[in-house]
């Protein structure tokens, strides 16, 4: 229960600064992606470390890593498909998952 207190804790104080920082930033879409995600990271990365030492939160950053850049693969082909092709969102995003899944697999065995 402390853990996820201690998660709470950090993680809205970190969302509260990346939306401080998505606020002065232009366009306000920006905003957004300052969302939660880095947050919960963070939290999450900093009890890793204290729990479970620095080997096994090395093994968790690189986790992170290789799905931020699926991620970003992900949403550059999305982007390009519906700028494109006239598509609704909905199947483009969910077609198009098993890229992030394949990007995010091959990334985390070059860097893993």
């Amino acid at each position: 229960m402390a853990e996820i207190l201690i998660r709470f804790l950090i993680g809205g104080a970190v969302v509260s600064g990346f939306a401080a920082l998505g606020e002065m930033l232009r366009p306000k879409s920006f905003a957004g992606l300052f969302g939660a995600a880095p947050s919960v990271a963070l939290a999450t990365l900093g009890l890793t470390l204290a729990r479970q030492g620095q080997l096994y939160a090395g093994s968790e950053a690189h986790s992170m890593i290789a799905g931020a850049a699926a991620f970003f693969v992900y949403a550059v082909c999305t982007s390009c498909v519906m700028r494109r092709f006239p598509a609704r969102a909905l199947p483009v995003t969910l077609g198009l998952l098993p890229l992030w899944f394949a990007v995010a697999f091959a990334v985390g065995r070059l860097v893993g």
